[in-house]
């Protein structure tokens, strides 16, 4: 791997730390993803009973 010059090494930082780059996002929370997607699973496991319902099959 190429070392860079500290001048060039400055600007790679100087670009990186640029506010374009600064994306402010929220905490990641595993629970409140669990519970849409289970949320998502029930939804889908509704519908689908509700067509076998309406064909018959159930």
């Amino acid at each position: 791997m190429a070392k860079l010059s500290s001048e060039d090494q400055q600007r790679v930082d100087d670009y990186l730390q640029a506010s374009l780059h600064q994306v402010p996002r929220r905490n990641f929370k595993p629970g409140l993803l669990l519970i849409v997607l289970i949320g998502v699973l029930l939804v889908l496991t509704g519908v689908s009973y509700l067509v076998a319902f309406d064909a018959g099959v159930v």
